[in-house]
């Protein structure tokens, strides 16, 4: 399916998506400003992570509820600019009940425990729209297996991994997503976004910033001409956040 550039409409089942060509004003040069080095402590005592057991046990079951039908993946984040499966198809899709939103706490990855960050995750309510790739039927469950070590921690986290109806310009289909409605005790909702560009302008971790991980997500939307207001407006707040934690307003003042 062919991205969509400025000023493009497009509409998916009636959907419509209007590209504004607007830059964003958070920038590599801001991001860089967010990165330090960090040393992974590995994970919390009380986080158990899977077990090869509890990883092949998971794999099968999503192989078995996949069986007969075509094996698609909602990417709303990281899976779209750094997937880890192999993917023969990919198409806008559009999904009602969701939304993106910055609700899971870490002190890994893109943070610490000194300095927690926060991942995004699918909450409940409105729309959220992305992108569905269709896995190769060739070895279904070691892309599985894969998809899960990246994706999932523990098995508490197992019960965030769920089937979803996306609606794509060719019509429905089921697929597999990760992260949808996160719950337990590292999970904050409705956060205002003002609080989580605060926190995401400074969180890092040894796999980089929560800022980077930000600005690489809306960037590879903008590109695929999908526009999420919040994270365009949070990415506008971000920015803000590091130039006044750098010093830049009195630095451009200065000359």
């Amino acid at each position: 399916m062919t991205d969509i550039r400025e000023h493009k409409l497009v509409t998916v089942r009636g959907s419509k998506l209007l590209m504004t060509g607007s830059r964003m004003a958070l920038t590599d040069e801001l991001v860089s400003l967010s990165l330090r080095p960090a040393i992974d402590v590995g994970p919390e005592p009380h986080r158990k992570p899977l077990t090869e057991a509890e990883v092949e046990m998971l794999a099968n079951r999503l192989l078995h509820e996949s069986t007969g039908a075509p094996l698609w993946i909602f990417a709303y984040g990281s899976l779209i600019w750094k997937p880890d499966f192999d993917a023969v198809e990919s198409q806008h899709g559009a999904t009602r009940g969701w939304h993106r939103s910055f609700c899971l706490q870490m002190t890994r990855w893109r943070g610490t425990r000194a300095q927690p960050g926060l991942m995004m995750a699918l909450d409940r309510g409105g729309r959220c729209n992305g992108i569905v790739f269709r896995l190769a039927d060739d070895d279904r469950l070691g892309q599985i297996r894969r998809l899960i070590r990246r994706e999932v921690g523990t098995i508490d986290d197992a019960a965030s991994v769920r089937w979803i109806p996306v609606a794509t310009a060719h019509g429905l289909v089921r697929a597999l997503v990760f992260w949808a409605g996160p719950k337990g005790e590292r999970v904050s909702r409705k956060l205002p976004l003002e609080t989580v560009a605060q926190v995401l302008a400074r969180a890092c971790g040894h796999m980089g910033s929560c800022a980077e991980y930000l600005y690489l997500t809306v960037k590879h939307l903008e590109e695929r001409g999908i526009r999420d207001r919040n994270l365009w407006r949070l990415q506008k707040l971000v920015a803000a956040e590091l130039v006044a934690i750098h010093g830049l307003n009195a630095a451009a003042g200065g000359h």
